[in-house]
């Protein structure tokens, strides 16, 4: 049998969960055709121009439409703009015939039975025998749809639902109808994790598949539980956000993006289709949401939900909050819990668990009360939706941004405590659970050999979750293959000759332990192994420098300490370069500053396709000063001899650092000069990511890796860029766009770049740059406005970012 291959897709329904689809497969270097229906009648702007409703342009206008309005949206649902190129739009009755060439026509249309089934009689006409066609349907039956169709139709159908937005959430439940080839779903399965960056969950066809399923019984839960504890909106949010490690949106903001008629809809699908469900009632929609629906408080989309944005007399904009007794808006009210405050110190959410069960204040009694019931249900829904007990944590963590499943929660909080937890609710947990429990087994999962095993229900043992062979989970080996720590970094040993060195600093921040861990990690290297990666699967790979240290250093004018502090960062990225074993830097999520720093200085870049970097040192008053600033030169200057207006392309340069531009995905990272074509790469599934780094800097040392010469041939322009730089400061600071203080910080990064005031265009050292990249840094730590930008950074507890 030929091996199958996606290289082009037909997305039928251009509404925003099918452009958004489209969007995403052009991410991915798929071709992609958007059919949507043809208007039944012109616009106004349409009879202006005299058209009629058999010109292309209106013919085509609904999906047009709507794929524009994607690509403005925000989050952009593209990685990078110019592949949109990759979309051909159309629509269903001109251009149906070209589904006979697609590998796979994916249905997004409305969620409607009746409508989903014409689409389909449609389809099976043109499309060629063999070709995979799915629905995205949230909630539909899958063998309702495939109805009155060919087998080798009914072989190749099944629901793939992606959630929204496509780009930015993992979950990709993939539901087999009741004649679905087992080679379909392998196919999908493997497909969504590798080419497309998902988590692949294979469920049942049941009523919200897994996802939500398991989450809207988690939101209605809360808002029973809120009428019941007296909850505010802010006290539940404060509740369920990062502290647990769930969206800073939490519950109520996270409903008024999605839409409050969305989750009505899921609800009342459950209710309706699960009266065997033992929490049946709890998807009876609470009084306050029947007003909010009756009244059109939907969230974002309607201007106004449990939160609304409101302007006072002076101007200002205010959010205000829905009191859920009087279902009036009213000032937000602070939400404060002591049990929230024993967890400030514990780092790790997967730690805060047994603290919070154990608050005695309305926190804790909130968490008993919610873990517990979640429990119970989590429970009985197996085997009713899925077999795997990790498929549901998947699906959560995949689909709602939860940090860790129910299933993980209920590890760390322990099986006795939180069958306590169930028992104390008036409630019991499923039958397999208390079998487990006699049998002496006391967690989910245990961890083996690097690799995570779940409890096998029907088999009553544990078994290897399957499809982590293509994955390193630092988690699972960093007790087992440490070689190094402190209290910066853990350097671990990947195997095969490839050391990590791992950040373990809060958000990653980059400060003197982490430089003496990644100094140590090249040492170790260099003299036992044959390459180094710089990764973590932190949430951010590195939020900066620590900039605590370098203004309480300023402060007390400690200056010969920061020139070491600052010397020691740019030597170290130096090193990263001019080593004797390869070096591979693996960013994802917020790259900036420092971390950007190592990245700009890596042998070869190994970066998550949601990565975001940028050089963001102005916003706190500095340039560049880890190496950052030089190597932007460095880089100009090599554009030089491909490219005859030198000043034009430093200028480029020098505006990436001076606008502290931040790339929204690593595709964009090579538009500024950050990333580099033909040498870094770019991978869509963070999860591959730290193996695919090892197998990279393997590569490299089977090459014959050779340490590289410092470059002494950096072409500088001297005062011909310093004077037009100046210039541009100078009309920039008189028209207002930027302060007296900016000025002053461009002009310092406008004298590096240009390699001081030489006289004529020359060729300098790495060295040099360095030098004065250091003493422009230092210069600018003695400013009064940047040790206010720094002190105003720590109040706000932010990193070095803009």
């Amino acid at each position: 049998m030929s091996k199958r291959r996606i290289e082009k897709v037909a997305v039928i329904g251009s509404g925003i969960m099918g452009s958004g689809i489209a969007c995403h497969f052009a991410n991915i270097g798929v071709e992609v055709l958007l059919l949507d229906i043809v208007p039944r009648e012109l616009n106004d702007a349409e009879k202006a121009k005299g058209l009629s409703l058999e010109d292309k342009v209106v013919r085509n206008r609904l999906v047009n439409n709507a794929l524009t309005a994607a690509i403005k949206s925000r989050p952009a649902p593209l990685y990078h703009k110019d592949f949109a190129k990759r979309i051909t739009t159309g629509n269903l009755e001109d251009d149906i015939t070209k589904v006979k060439d697609v590998d796979w026509i994916i249905e997004v249309v409305v969620e409607r039975l009746d409508i989903k089934q014409q689409v389909f009689e449609k389809l099976e006409k043109h499309r060629t025998p063999g070709t995979l066609i799915t629905s995205n349907t949230s909630g539909i039956p899958i063998k309702f749809m495939n109805e009155g169709r060919s087998e080798d139709f009914r072989q190749h159908f099944c629901g793939t639902h992606f959630f929204n937005p496509p780009r930015y959430l993992k979950l990709f439940e993939i539901i087999p109808g009741p004649d679905t080839k087992q080679e379909v779903l392998d196919f999908l399965n493997g497909y969504g994790e590798k080419f497309l960056g998902k988590t692949s969950v294979v469920a049942k066809d049941t009523p919200a598949f897994i996802g939500n399923r398991i989450g809207i019984f988690g939101i209605q839960s809360l808002f029973h539980l809120v009428s019941e504890m007296g909850l505010t909106i802010e006290e539940v949010d404060k509740l369920t956000g990062p502290v647990i490690g769930r969206p800073k949106s939490a519950t109520f903001r996270t409903v008024d993006v999605v839409g409050l008629d969305t989750l009505v809809h899921v609800a009342n699908g459950i209710y309706e289709n699960c009266p065997d469900d033992e929490e049946h009632e709890l998807f009876k929609l609470p009084a306050f949401l029947d007003t909010m629906m009756e009244n059109k408080w939907l969230g974002r989309k309607t201007g106004q939900g449990f939160y609304k944005k409101t302007r006072n007399e002076d101007g200002s904009s205010e959010i205000v909050s829905l009191d859920l007794d009087s279902m009036e808006y009213r000032k937000k009210k602070r939400a404060s819990f002591a049990t929230l405050e024993m967890t400030k110190s514990v780092d790790k959410v997967i730690d805060r668990f047994k603290i919070l069960i154990n608050g005695k204040d309305k926190a804790g009694e909130f968490y008993r009360k919610n873990f517990g019931a979640m429990f119970a249900y989590v429970s009985k829904r197996i085997p009713e939706i899925t077999d795997e007990l990790y498929k549901i944590d998947d699906a959560m963590k995949a689909g709602f941004g939860w940090e860790h499943g129910p299933f993980e929660i209920w590890d760390a909080v322990g099986l006795s405590e939180g069958i306590k937890l169930i028992n104390e609710l008036g409630k019991e947990p499923a039958a397999w659970i208390t079998e487990m429990q006699e049998a002496g087994v006391e967690s989910f999962y245990t961890v083996k050999d690097g690799a995570t095993y779940f409890y096998d229900i029907p088999k009553k043992a544990h078994e290897k979750v399957p499809g982590q062979d293509a994955f390193i989970i630092l988690d699972n080996i960093r007790k087992s293959n440490e070689v190094f720590k402190n209290s910066g970094v853990v350097i671990e040993d990947l195997g095969d000759g490839i050391l990590n060195v791992d950040f373990q600093s809060k958000m990653n921040s980059i400060g003197g332990d982490v430089l003496a861990g990644v100094n140590k990690a090249i040492d170790l290297a260099e003299k036992e192994y044959d390459g180094l990666v710089v990764g973590n699967q932190g949430a951010n790979f590195s939020v900066g420098a620590n900039i605590g240290m370098i203004f309480m250093m300023a402060v007390e004018q400690e200056y010969d300490e920061l020139n070491m502090a600052v010397k020691y960062f740019q030597d170290t990225c130096m090193r990263l370069r001019y080593s004797s074993i390869p070096v591979v830097v693996a960013p994802h999520g917020m790259t900036l500053g420092g971390g950007c720093e190592m990245t700009l200085h890596a042998d070869r870049v190994v970066a998550a396709a949601e990565t975001y970097i940028g050089l963001v040192e102005f916003g706190v008053g500095v340039i560049p000063g880890g190496g950052g600033s030089k190597e932007m030169a460095l880089r100009a200057s090599d554009t030089f001899e491909k490219n005859d207006v030198e000043l034009n392309r430093l200028q480029e340069y020098f505006l990436t650092i001076g606008m502290a531009k931040v790339a929204t995905s690593a595709y964009e990272a090579y538009d500024t000069g950050i990333l580099q074509y033909g040498k870094d790469i770019v991978v869509v599934n963070k999860d591959r990511q730290i193996a695919t780094a090892k197998a990279v800097a393997r590569m490299m040392a089977d090459q014959g890796y050779t340490k590289p010469n410092q470059r002494t041939d950096v072409r500088v322009l001297g005062k011909q860029a310093l004077g037009m730089f100046l210039v541009g400061t100078d009309s920039m600071e008189a028209g207002h766009y930027i302060s007296e203080h900016d000025k002053k910080i461009a002009n310092k990064l406008a004298y590096v770049m240009a390699g001081g005031d030489l006289s004529e265009p020359s060729y300098v050292s790495e060295q040099y740059l360095l030098d004065l990249e250091r003493e422009a840094f230092m210069s600018l730590t003695t400013e009064r406005k940047t040790l206010e930008r720094l002190e105003h950074m720590i109040k706000k507890g932010k990193p070095l970012r803009n």
